[in-house]
């Protein structure tokens, strides 16, 4: 079953990459499963899921369970992880992650930072191939 239009086995991978205690990395989560970069309505639906007493906004408790919005199986989120997460994601300081601001805007970065490096890449190996030929 897809999660927010989530491939099933990209949620899979990603869950799998952050399987240990304290190797959750929101960005390359973010990545392995395909949530940067999804519209605007598929960040909501993801967000309206994780925001599981519908306040408008990802507390604390809420994100420890954030894997497990992705799976039933999946472990919670170490309290170092939780809070290292809510801190990348709260930028204003009020102790919770907002959907307009907050939690569509770090999607956002992590998409924009994804290009980036894609392009880097690509013109890296543009510039080798021209070399080489």
């Amino acid at each position: 079953m897809a999660f927010a239009g989530l491939v099933d086995s990209d949620v899979k991978a990603a869950l799998n990459g952050c399987a240990a205690a304290d190797s959750f990395d929101y960005k390359n989560f973010f990545k392995a499963c395909g949530l940067a970069g999804k519209s605007d309505a598929d960040v909501k639906k993801a967000f309206a899921t994780i925001d599981q007493d519908n306040s408008g906004f990802i507390e604390e408790e809420e994100l420890k369970l954030f894997l497990q919005n992705f799976s039933a199986g999946a472990r919670a989120l170490t309290d170092k992880e939780t809070k290292a997460f809510l801190a990348a994601g709260d930028s204003d300081g009020d102790g919770k992650i907002g959907v307009d601001g907050e939690f569509s805007q770090k999607l956002a970065t992590v998409f924009q930072q994804d290009l980036a490096e894609q392009n880097r890449i690509n013109l890296t190996l543009s510039i080798r191939f021209k070399i080489v030929k």
